[in-house]
């Protein structure tokens, strides 16, 4: 039977709390959950402070969320009118 090595037995509280919060975002951003992704980036800044990486993933998710809030202020009034209208022709 092989042995499997657990690597993170020798990280600091501080090291595996910071791996916990981004392997989390990262979930979330595989199922588009922007605004989970970054407040997890956020969370593992606290046990890493400065971190380039959770800096740019931060960034990367606001644009994100700023480009899915377009994308619902485009669609949504379009869904209103082609209702609207299926509403009066009926």
């Amino acid at each position: 039977m092989a042995h499997i090595e657990d690597h993170s037995e020798h990280l600091t509280h501080e090291q595996l709390k910071f791996r916990e919060h981004t392997e989390r975002a990262a979930s979330f951003i595989k199922i588009d959950l922007f605004r989970s992704a970054r407040e997890e980036f956020k969370a593992a800044l606290q046990y890493k402070p400065g971190d380039g990486l959770c800096l740019t993933q931060i960034d990367q998710m606001n644009a994100n969320i700023v480009r899915d809030r377009k994308t619902v202020l485009v669609v949504v009034p379009i869904i209103l009118l082609i209702i609207a209208a299926i509403t009066l022709f009926v």
